[in-house]
């Protein structure tokens, strides 16, 4: 059966960032510990949108890239795969996508009941059919990653992101095309209520006009319903490819360790052919890939400056300070990366150092005082 998808530029990073963020992720949730033996007895990871498994280029999808790397894993003989421990969900909704999907995972990976995990793949809704088969696979109690990655409306309730953010050591990753934000008036009222959790939290965001300002609005407020949902830390960023549309990204985690191993994903993959991420704060800072001249000539990223300065706009802190608010708000930074900038804001003036001494991450610091005329 032919592939009659295409692959989108911005779907082909944004599965570059997938991968890497699970190669991280699969080893933390199953390698064993000599002392307590399986420190999780199951893990179950959830594509609600699977689509068709291979695209008109021969790329692979997501299910068949995800199976394949796991099972083809560094660490995989210290992870103990077994049906009862690992499951694997695949929903997809369009019938000849889902049969696609079905075809391809066995021509890859032959007969699914052979595997040393559990496939399941449903024909279903993502918003309607993912918490019933959570219930069915027993997958409550033991970590899930929940992935909802539609390219158009995203109308998943949050009730369903309620339910995996009170989950233990679970995490989603949410996906907006930049049709979601333009089309919003065709959008229906009472869906976004279940996606927001209610018509008070996301009118303001219907009533943003400004077009480069609308999308952002969108996705704080997303980021927002993330958190009341149980997330304690969420990142938003802005895919950015070499050619063709942007995507948006939400990723929601109880775990700092989440969060770190989220961001060191987008190291490892951003600036390949072109493509970037971007953090929605971002107004004023050119856009660069992270392999640039700025790193090359130990220079801080203009991105980064730029929100150190917004950080600080907000009152004093410490350098440390300004690092753990880069891991915790912003979409790629670290708090490795604070001194750094910090140091190239105090030499050009557009930071002041108010602690004794030189600057280390102890320091206070804050913006210039500003000049009076």
């Amino acid at each position: 059966m032919g592939a009659l998808w295409k692959l989108e530029p911005a779907t082909a990073a944004k599965h570059r960032l997938y991968q890497r963020y699970l190669d991280a992720w699969w080893p933390i949730l199953l390698q064993t510990s000599q002392k307590t033996g399986y420190s999780r007895p199951r893990v179950t990871l959830l594509d609600a949108f699977a689509g068709p498994g291979r695209y008109e280029g021969g790329e692979p999808g997501s299910p068949v890239f995800i199976l394949d790397r796991l099972l083809h894993h560094h660490a995989v003989d210290r992870m103990h795969l077994s049906p009862q421990r690992v499951h694997l969900v695949f929903i997809e909704k369009d019938r000849a996508r889902h049969e696609h999907l079905l075809a391809e995972l066995h021509s890859q990976f032959g007969p699914l009941k052979d595997l040393p995990v559990r496939v399941e793949v449903r024909r279903g809704e993502a918003g309607r059919d993912s918490l019933p088969v959570l219930d069915q696979l027993g997958a409550w109690g033991h970590p899930i990653l929940g992935i909802f990655d539609s390219w158009g409306s995203v109308n998943v309730p949050l009730e369903v992101m309620s339910r995996i953010a009170r989950n233990k050591s679970s995490e989603v990753i949410t996906t907006f095309g930049p049709n979601w934000f333009s089309r919003r008036e065709e959008l229906n009222a009472d869906i976004l209520d279940t996606v927001f959790g209610g018509r008070s939290f996301w009118t303001r965001a219907a009533d943003e006009l400004r077009p480069d300002e609308r999308w952002r609005v969108w996705l704080q407020t997303f980021r927002d319903a993330l958190r009341r949902a149980g997330f304690g830390y969420q990142l938003q960023f802005e895919l950015v490819p070499g050619t063709g549309l942007p995507l948006y990204l939400v990723f929601g985690t109880g775990s700092p360790k989440g969060l770190e191993a989220m961001k060191d994903a987008m190291w490892k993959v951003d600036d390949h052919d072109g493509e970037s991420f971007r953090d929605p704060r971002t107004r004023g800072a050119e856009l660069y890939g992270q392999t640039d001249i700025f790193q090359l000539a130990e220079l801080s990223n203009p991105e980064l400056l730029e929100l150190v300065g917004q950080r600080l706009a907000i009152g004093t802190a410490t350098v440390e300070e300004i690092g753990d608010w880069l891991l915790k708000e912003t979409a790629r930074w670290m708090p490795k990366h604070a001194l750094k900038a910090a140091r190239e804001m105090e030499r050009s003036g557009s930071l002041r150092l108010i602690s004794p001494g030189r600057l280390t991450s102890k320091s206070r610091v804050s913006l210039p005082a500003p000049v009076r005329s």
